[in-house]
C-alpha cells in the first residue's frame, strides 16, 4: 500500500450545483521511493487536489488516506508540520530572515527535536546544493533557483515522508528547472520520500516515475 492514497475522491464548491464538480472519481496512489507529477491545463482542478491531499480542503466525496489513515481522522495541523513537507511555486519564505533562519523557524514551528538546529540547517542546505555563505544571506539577496532550493530544504527540516511541489519550477528558467528536478530525484532514490509535483511542465512530466493526468479524469465523466 502507497504512503497516500485517494479513494474515489470528488469535489465541487459548496454553491455550485449538485452535478457540477470540478473532478470525480479519482483513484491515485503515490508510493515512497516514486516521483509523480498531477497534470492538467488551467482550470482543471490541479490547486484543489493539492488542497484536498494536504488537508486544507475536505474532500466531497471519497477519502484522502495517509499512511492509512482517513485525514478527517487526524490532526491535520500535525500532519502538515510533521509528515508531509510543502514546497511553493513563489517559495513563501520570510523575507526579513535568513536563509538559516528559514529553516531554523520550520523546525520550531514543528517541534522537531534536534540537539543543534543550526547544524541541521547547514547540513540541509548542503544537501540541496547550497554551501554555508548563503546561510547568512536575507531571502531577497538569494537567486529564484536558490530561493527554492531554501524552500526544499526548509520542507525536509522535520523529516516529513512525502513532499508536495507545487508548480515548484514555474518560476525558473529551464536550466534551474533542471537542478531542482535533480534535488527532487535524489530525495525519492536516496531517501525514500514520496515527491508529488504538481505542474504543467512537459519537462516535469518527463522526468518522474508516473504521471497523473487531470485532464484525463475530466475526460472520463
Amino acid at each position: 500500500m502507497g504512503i497516500l492514497k485517494l479513494e474515489n475522491v470528488g469535489y465541487r464548491y459548496k454553491d455550485a450545483p449538485k452535478d457540477k464538480y470540478v473532478f470525480k472519481n479519482i483513484n491515485y496512489e503515490f508510493e515512497q521511493g516514486k516521483m509523480y507529477a498531477i497534470k492538467g491545463k488551467s482550470g482543471s482542478g490541479k490547486t484543489t487536489l493539492l488542497s484536498l491531499i494536504t488537508g486544507l480542503e475536505k474532500c466531497t466525496e471519497g477519502n484522502v488516506l495517509f499512511d492509512g489513515k482517513d485525514l478527517k481522522k487526524m490532526n491535520l495541523d500535525k500532519y502538515r508540520n510533521t509528515d508531509i513537507g510543502i514546497v511553493f511555486q513563489s517559495y513563501n519564505l520570510l523575507p526579513r530572515l535568513t536563509a538559516i533562519e528559514n529553516i531554523i523557524l520550520s523546525m520550531e514551528v514543528s517541534k522537531v527535536k534536534v540537539k543543534n538546529k543550526k547544524q541541521k540547517a547547514l547540513e540541509l542546505m548542503k544537501s540541496v546544493g547550497l554551501s554555508e555563505e548563503h546561510s547568512n544571506r536575507k531571502i531577497l539577496k538569494l537567486s529564484g533557483g536558490e530561493q527554492q532550493r531554501i524552500a526544499i530544504a526548509r520542507s525536509l527540516s522535520y523529516e516529513p515522508k512525502v513532499i508536495i511541489a507545487d508548480e515548484p519550477t514555474g518560476n525558473l528558467d529551464k536550466e534551474t528547472e533542471n537542478e531542482i528536478l535533480k534535488i527532487f530525484k535524489k530525495l525519492a532514490k536516496e531517501q525514500n520520500k514520496c515527491i508529488i509535483i504538481v505542474t504543467h511542465s512537459q519537462n516535469v512530466c518527463d522526468e518522474v516515475d508516473y504521471v497523473y493526468d487531470l485532464e484525463k479524469i475530466k475526460e472520463a465523466k
